[in-house]
């Protein structure tokens, strides 16, 4: 069966740019999994189907991805309508800060939420149902665009030249390694507070169990696990995305996919994941002058003409996928990336519209 994915961007009409995406398959799977899962009718928690259908389709809406917007609202429009309360009102405006403004949805709108009536479980579920629809639309966005940019060696989309980066002398920066501190990020190790109550690791079910241990080594002493895991399957299959995306062998090099990350997360504001991926950079790239770069000022960005075109990129599906195309993957392809490394960075950076949207709207960065 067809994913949504390769559905609403036609993929059977460019058999190049579906061949490219079958070599992510576990991604494609990992995808639609989350889909599935957090539209199943059946889904239990107090966040009924149409509740959680209008929230994908006020997302798609906002980010501006007209296909994606009409396959929630299709859907949508086989189910009663239900009349709005402060419940849903509450849900509305979290899910429109955080599409939009995902650093101005603070603890105060996220508190709104339980005051309205929300479990903690039901909260947790909103949130992820808001990040996977705002990665799903970029994904859209960003497949489309490579679709249209057509085989290498044509002429369908001339890139415009990208601006030169300041030169930072490394004998500026700290050496890699050593906490870079610049314009409000860092690359210093953070940790992280929830603003909800999170599961106590002693008493979790066996469900819970096998999820935090599945996750992450620190999952049973992380905040953020031990929120997210009020919802474990979601956790479970979130965690399977991240993986085939942030992991999977050959393609954009490891270095880059932390760049491109940390990109996404320094335009979103999300100074946690900004010093998580900057770190990783760095401990791939031996090397911190583009994570300067980014700090100061992302649209400048980039070292070289390959880090350019992909800080770039990133940088326009982050913010307005609704107008992202061909174009904006141009400068990529004549710095010598591959469809397959192209199609890598829009995974990253879609994969980071959901990151941030948890990390800056459920809790908050710690400093040591």
């Amino acid at each position: 069966m067809t994913d949504t994915i390769a559905r609403l961007t036609h993929l059977q009409d460019t058999p190049q740019t579906q061949a490219t995406r079958q070599q992510r398959a576990k991604a494609i799977s990992a995808t639609q999994a989350c889909e599935d899962l957090l539209l199943a009718p059946d889904l239990p928690g107090g966040l009924p189907l149409a509740q959680r259908l209008a929230v994908a389709q006020t997302v798609s809406a906002a980010s501006g991805v007209t296909a994606l917007g009409e396959h929630y609202a299709a859907q949508l429009q086989r189910l009663p309508t239900a009349t709005p309360d402060a419940r849903w009102q509450a849900m509305h405006h979290f899910t429109q800060l955080l599409v939009t403004q995902p650093a101005a949805a603070d603890r105060a709108v996220l508190l709104a939420l339980p005051a309205a009536g929300l479990t903690t479980a039901d909260v947790v579920l909103l949130a992820q149902l808001i990040g996977f629809a705002a990665f799903q639309a970029r994904l859209v966005a960003g497949v489309a665009a490579l679709a249209a940019l057509g085989p290498a060696g044509s002429t369908a989309a001339p890139a415009a030249p990208a601006a030169e980066a300041p030169f930072i002398h490394p004998a500026n920066l700290p050496a890699p390694g050593e906490p870079l501190r610049l314009n409000g990020y860092t690359s210093e190790t953070l940790d992280w507070k929830a603003w909800l109550p999170v599961v106590d690791a002693t008493q979790a079910s066996a469900e819970q169990n096998a999820v935090l241990d599945a996750s992450h080594p620190k999952a049973r002493v992380s905040d953020f696990y031990l929120l997210l895991v009020h919802q474990p399957r979601v956790l479970a299959e979130r965690s399977e995305a991240f993986n085939a995306i942030m992991y999977a062998p050959g393609g954009l090099p490891r270095s880059e996919r932390e760049l491109a990350t940390a990109v996404v997360s320094r335009i979103n504001g999300c100074v946690y994941c900004a010093s998580v991926h900057a770190q990783r950079f760095e401990q791939l790239a031996k090397r911190n002058d583009v994570i300067a770069q980014v700090f100061i000022d992302p649209d400048q960005a980039g070292t070289n003409a390959r880090e350019r075109a992909i800080v770039q990129a990133s940088a326009a599906l982050t913010r307005a996928p609704g107008s992202f195309g061909a174009h904006h993957l141009a400068a990529l392809r004549d710095a010598g990336l591959s469809d397959l490394e192209i199609l890598d960075t829009v995974h990253a950076v879609a994969l980071f519209a959901w990151a941030n949207r948890l990390m800056l709207n459920l809790g908050e960065a710690v400093y040591p």
